[in-house]
C-alpha cells in the first residue's frame, strides 16, 4: 500500500506531509481511515474540488478508508478568505447545501467492501455543544499566538476590515473535526489542500494533547494554479461548478476542452485515473501535435464521464463536433443544442430576416457587405449547410426545435440565432 505515496508523488499530489516515513509506515501496516472536509459555501461543488474529491477516490482505490465531511456546522462559519469576511448563510440554506453537496461526493466514493466509505457532518457532533463546553473542552488547548502564524489571518489581520471572531475561531472547529472522527471511526489521516495545512497541522496538535500516544498524519496536495497567472476553475463567466444546473455538461466539457497546452500534462496527471504510461503517451503527442488538443480532448471526456455520465459525455461530444459541420445538428436534443448555443455569440430576433442581415446580427461579419463577400467566397454557412443567397430569408422550417439557426463563417467561427415570441 505504501506505492499510493509514490503514485501521488509521481502526479503531483504531494505537496507536504508531516512525517512522510511514519505515513509510509502507517499505510504499509494499514488499514488506514482518513478524511477531507467540504464545506456548502454554496449550492455546489466547483472544478478546484476535484482534486480533492478524486484523490479520495484513488487512495480508496488504494485500499484507505474514506470518511467525506460535509461541513453542516463550519458551513455555517466559513474558513477565512484573505481578502474579506464571508456573507453568512443561514442554517436551512446550509442545510440543504450539505443535502446537495453529499450526492455530488457520493458517487465518486464506493459505499461497500471492507472499506467502505462513510459520510458524515459535523453538525452532529456541535448542534448540541454549549458555548462553555466548546471553550472549556477545545478552546483551551490552542494558542492564539500560533493561530496568528496562519497566513489567511496575517492578511486579514494587516487589512483595514481585520477578521471577526467568528471567522478567526473556524480553526478550532475544523481541529475538532479530526479528534472526533479520531474518536469515533480510528481515523488517523487528514487529507486537503496546500492552503488548509495550517488546519491540519492544527488538528493533529488537538489530537496530541487530547490522546496521549495517538499516531496521526497529515497529507496535504498542491494547489492547482494556471499559467497565466489565473485562478483555476474560472472561466469567462465565472466558476465552472459541477452541478449540471450551474454550469452545463457541455460549459463544462468546453472548460477541459480549452485548457492551455502549458497546463495539460499538469492536470492530467493530477486529476486523470489513465496509467503513467497511458498519460506521458498523451504528453508526447501533444507536444508533437499541440494544435490536436489530443490531451485535453481525453481528459474533457475523462471528467465529463465522471461528473455527468457517460450518457452526457457522449451528447456534449456529438454537440461538440456537430457545431463545427462533423455531425448532424437535428439530432441534437433541445437542452444539449441550448446549452452548446448558449457558450457562442448569440442574438435574439423575432423574425427571420435575410442571411445578410442575420451574420450581422450575430457578429459574424462587421456590415451587410462584408456579409455579402463572406457568402460570396463560400464561406458562410446555415446549420452546417454552404448558404448560396445572402439576400434570402431562412424557412422558419429550417430552425432547430423551432427556435435555433446555427450560423458559420469559415471552420471555426460560431454564432447563433434565436427566434424568440415578440
Amino acid at each position: 500500500m505504501t506505492d499510493i505515496v509514490d503514485e501521488l508523488k509521481w502526479r503531483g499530489l504531494f505537496a507536504q506531509s508531516t512525517d512522510e516515513d511514519a505515513l509510509r509506515k502507517a499505510l504499509a501496516d494499514g488499514p488506514v481511515t482518513f478524511y477531507c472536509g467540504y464545506d456548502p459555501t454554496a449550492a455546489s461543488l466547483h472544478v478546484g474540488h476535484l482534486v480533492q474529491v478524486l484523490t479520495m477516490r484513488r487512495l480508496q482505490q488504494a485500499g484507505l478508508r474514506p470518511l467525506a465531511l460535509v461541513g453542516g456546522a463550519t458551513g455555517q462559519i466559513g474558513d477565512p478568505r484573505p481578502t474579506a469576511e464571508r456573507t453568512l448563510n443561514d442554517p436551512e440554506t446550509v442545510g440543504q447545501w450539505v443535502t446537495r453537496l453529499r450526492a455530488q461526493i457520493e458517487p465518486f466514493l464506493s459505499f461497500e467492501g471492507e472499506n467502505a466509505a462513510v459520510m458524515v457532518n459535523n453538525l452532529d457532533w456541535t448542534a448540541g455543544l454549549s458555548a462553555i463546553e466548546f471553550l472549556r473542552d477545545i478552546g483551551k488547548h490552542f494558542r492564539v499566538n500560533k493561530m496568528l502564524t496562519k497566513e489567511s489571518i496575517a492578511r486579514r489581520l494587516e487589512s483595514d476590515e481585520g477578521i471577526s471572531y467568528t471567522e478567526f475561531s473556524y480553526q478550532l472547529l475544523q481541529s475538532m473535526d479530526f479528534l472526533e472522527l479520531y474518536r469515533r471511526y480510528g481515523c488517523t489521516l487528514q487529507q486537503g489542500g496546500s492552503d488548509q495545512w495550517g488546519n491540519l497541522t492544527a488538528g493533529l496538535d488537538l489530537i496530541h494533547r487530547l490522546e496521549p500516544g495517538a499516531e496521526v498524519h497529515a497529507l496535504a496536495t498542491p494547489l492547482m494554479t494556471k499559467a497565466d497567472g489565473t485562478k483555476f476553475g474560472k472561466s469567462e463567466g465565472g466558476a465552472v461548478w459541477l452541478d449540471a444546473g450551474m454550469t452545463t455538461p457541455y460549459a463544462f466539457y468546453q472548460f477541459w476542452l480549452n485548457v492551455d497546452d502549458r497546463d495539460i500534462s499538469r492536470y492530467m496527471r493530477i486529476l486523470s485515473f489513465r496509467t503513467p504510461a497511458e498519460l506521458e503517451e498523451l504528453e508526447k503527442v501533444t507536444e508533437e501535435r499541440p494544435q490536436a488538443r489530443t490531451a485535453q480532448r481525453a481528459l474533457a471526456e475523462e471528467l465529463t464521464t465522471l461528473v455527468h455520465g457517460a450518457d452526457q459525455c457522449a451528447a456534449v461530444v456529438a454537440a461538440s463536433k456537430a457545431l463545427f459541420g462533423q455531425g448532424e445538428l437535428g439530432e441534437l436534443d433541445e437542452a444539449t443544442l441550448s446549452a452548446a448555443l448558449s457558450e457562442v455569440p448569440h442574438a435574439r430576433v423575432t423574425e427571420l430576416g435575410p442571411l445578410v442581415d442575420l451574420l450581422v446580427e450575430a457578429g459574424l461579419a462587421p456590415s451587410k457587405s462584408g456579409a455579402r463577400r463572406t457568402v460570396k467566397e463560400g464561406g458562410a454557412y446555415v446549420n452546417n449547410v454552404k448558404a448560396v443567397d445572402g439576400e434570402a430569408a431562412p424557412a422558419r422550417e429550417e430552425l432547430l426545435h423551432g427556435r435555433w439557426l446555427v450560423l458559420r463563417r469559415g471552420k471555426k467561427n460560431l454564432a447563433a440565432i434565436e427566434v424568440t415570441a415578440g
